[in-house]
């Protein structure tokens, strides 16, 4: 039966197909992703979609068969055209988000089960040993005694993360300053990297590294099978904190620093849950209060949209003279640039 169909691409123009598809996810109760690069789809002979999938970046989405053609091979075609169309792409190392119930489909499809949130989400890859591999290349900033570790954007890097980092290396031996390495920021990795790193170089027990692909920015966390904004804030903020446990068990790291989130709804609940699943897992949780400038906490999205509106000198009260130096200077100019040049300051 399975040879009888084959996968095709839906235009992005073509509104008949685009509605088939968001007809059919509804069925399966999933919402079509915002951030869909590519889809693709199966039909009957009589033109109904019995079968989809979608990309992003290096993520399979929005998978689903219809519930009368289960069975026939179908999530298999799919996903054989989806690997393809990432292979053409450059992407070789995949990624895909699934419900519980669903996971099992994926596992003869070449797919791995890195970690789970029970009773709401399976994260795999098709590599066997992809998350072993990645904890060996991290085997340089494990020390015998016990470290601590932030996890930072740094978009742009600020006097609140600068306050941070300080306050992680007075208290502790040795230092993991993880930098998400996402390219979905309006400042790119590189210059959120080397702001970090120009910051925290007085600091010798401070090493800053990046994130890989196992620290999931909220940018690249799927919500289209969680209908409720809070339990994907939860699920993502879980699903961070089992990765990080694994990590922080090879790199015996057994404290993890966040700042203290007054004002984000979404942040205090991903707090909230850090907090209930890392201390199950010998690691502390230090929640320190937000730094402040002229009466007011420091934020990077005010920073941002200062750079915005042309105000580059008002941002000296907020950030380290190191972020200063690297945004006035040539290096810093594309960053600064994609800034200006946003409509959204605020959520990139």
């Amino acid at each position: 039966m399975m040879d009888e169909y084959f996968a095709v691409p839906i235009s992005p123009t073509n509104k008949r197909a685009r509605a088939q598809m968001d007809a059919l996810l509804e069925r399966e109760g999933i919402e079509r992703d915002r951030n869909l690069t590519y889809s693709a789809a199966i039909y009957d002979d009589d033109g109904q979609m019995i079968a989809t999938g979608s990309l992003f970046e290096n993520t399979l989405r929005c998978l689903a068969v219809d519930g009368a053609h289960r069975g026939e091979g179908l999530m298999a075609v799919i996903v054989a055209h989806l690997v393809q169309a990432q292979l053409e792409r450059g992407n070789t190392h995949l990624f895909l988000y699934t419900k519980i119930d669903s996971a099992k489909f994926f596992a003869p499809l070449g797919f791995t089960e890195i970690a789970r949130v029970d009773g709401r989400l399976v994260f795999m890859e098709n590599r066997r040993d992809g998350f072993s591999r990645y904890l060996k290349s991290l085997a340089p900033y494990a020390g015998e005694r016990p470290g601590a570790a932030l996890v930072m954007n740094a978009n742009p890097f600020t006097l609140g993360h600068a306050a941070l980092a300080e306050r992680a290396a007075r208290e502790n031996e040795r230092v993991v300053l993880f930098v998400l390495s996402e390219d979905r920021s309006l400042v790119p990795y590189k210059d959120r990297l080397a702001m970090v790193k120009a910051a925290c170089a007085k600091y010798d027990n401070v090493s800053v590294v990046s994130s890989g692909s196992y620290m999931i920015s909220s940018a690249k966390f799927p919500s289209y099978f969680l209908k409720d904004a809070d339990i994907v804030t939860r699920t993502h903020a879980e699903l961070d904190a089992t990765l990080f446990t694994r990590i922080a068990a090879a790199l015996n790291l057994t404290r993890r620093y966040v700042g203290e989130e007054p004002f984000s709804h979404t942040t205090s609940l991903y707090n909230e849950a850090l907090a209930e699943v890392l201390p199950k897992a010998g690691i502390e949780l230090a929640v320190i209060p937000r730094a402040q400038a002229q009466g007011e906490a420091i934020s990077a999205s005010h920073v941002r949209q200062l750079i915005h509106d042309g105000q580059i000198e008002a941002i000296r009260p907020l950030v380290p003279e190191t972020t200063y130096a690297y945004l006035t200077s040539d290096a810093g100019q594309n960053a600064v640039k994609r800034i200006q040049a946003s409509d959204d300051v605020i959520h990139h």
